[in-house]
């Protein structure tokens, strides 16, 4: 699974949701029909995935994760042990707290 950075092309989501909520930083990706927003706050992560064409694979939320925490998230400085992922058919939130 490939993600491509998308945020250029969601400029108002990024926007509203800087503005809206404690983010300081919101990113888009694309793997195919899978979409996810990785945002980040002073205390803590979220990786949005949904995919409005069918249920998301547990296979594909563990590569997701994975990829975040090896890439844009700072392992150090959250608590593991605290993670927890909402799952729905279509759409799926990890929430990462940070310590």
């Amino acid at each position: 699974m490939k993600l491509i950075n998308t945020t250029n092309s969601h400029a108002n989501l990024v926007q509203n949701q800087l503005e809206s909520t404690d983010a300081t930083l919101v990113e888009t990706f694309s793997a195919g029909n899978t979409d996810v927003v990785f945002t980040q706050a002073p205390l803590h992560y979220e990786i949005l995935i949904s995919n409005k064409h069918r249920a998301i694979r547990e296979q594909e939320v563990e590569k997701i994760r994975e990829f975040f925490l090896k890439r844009k998230i700072d392992t150090k400085l959250i608590d593991a042990s605290r993670i927890k992922t909402l799952y729905s058919t279509n759409l799926i939130e990890i929430s990462i707290p940070t310590k």
